[in-house]
């Protein structure tokens, strides 16, 4: 709920939406449901304080952050084990690529999606910018890639020369710090999907200042 937060600090009418219970202690600003029925607006839905939200028309932007598991480059050794594509996994990666492109033509005038970098074999578009944690003030590198419609390239807030790689290139549970004596890196998968406070932050500033000035009237 990290960008939905800052969105509701600026005043944003903001929902976050998942499959599972939202984890930043917000639970009536979050939908838990598939956000596939929700993306082009007009529809109502029940957050978990019980209370019935109703969206009329379009959503005015789009934030998503969809599942990389089966997009992300990380997992080419899955891809390809011994050298041969898994004909599973690549069903499971169009599936993810689907529903990625479900996101990204949703009827809404200003969308942002971000990943991590892909395969090529699953094909997605081209990303609009990449950006990275140290960027906006955090000490860590962790390469992200943003796919914006209608939405200006993000500015870096607060750049800074001293940073350490927050996940590893390296596969095993050691070297991603999920030995309980780690530090520095995250510690669960969950862990390393949140979005950075720092960037968090910018998204919600300055996407929500464009918002203002262009919505229209």
């Amino acid at each position: 709920q990290r960008v939905c937060y800052y969105f509701r600090l600026l005043g944003f009418n903001a929902y976050s939406c998942d499959l599972s219970s939202c984890s930043g202690g917000f639970p009536e600003w979050h939908i838990k449901a598939d956000c596939s029925s929700l993306l082009n607006g007009n529809c109502q839905f029940v957050t978990l304080d019980g209370v019935t939200h109703y969206v009329v028309g379009k959503w005015d932007m789009i934030i998503a952050f969809p599942p990389c598991t089966y997009l992300s480059k990380a997992g080419a050794r899955w891809m390809f084990p011994s050298g041969q594509i898994s004909a599973d996994r690549f069903l499971k990666a169009e599936a993810a690529r689907d529903f990625f492109n479900l996101i990204l033509n949703a009827d809404c005038d200003f969308i942002a999606i971000e990943n991590p970098v892909p395969l090529k074999i699953v094909s997605l578009p081209k990303p609009s910018q990449i950006i990275q944690p140290f960027l906006f003030g955090e000490p860590f590198s962790k390469k992200t890639l943003l796919w914006l419609k209608g939405l200006p390239l993000l500015i870096p807030t607060n750049i800074l020369s001293n940073y350490s790689p927050y996940i590893p290139s390296n596969t095993s549970k050691f070297s991603k710090g999920i030995n309980k004596g780690s530090k520095g890196f995250a510690n669960t998968k969950k862990d390393r999907s949140k979005t950075f406070l720092g960037v968090a932050e910018a998204m919600a500033f300055q996407w929500g200042e464009f918002l203002i000035n262009n919505s229209k009237k």
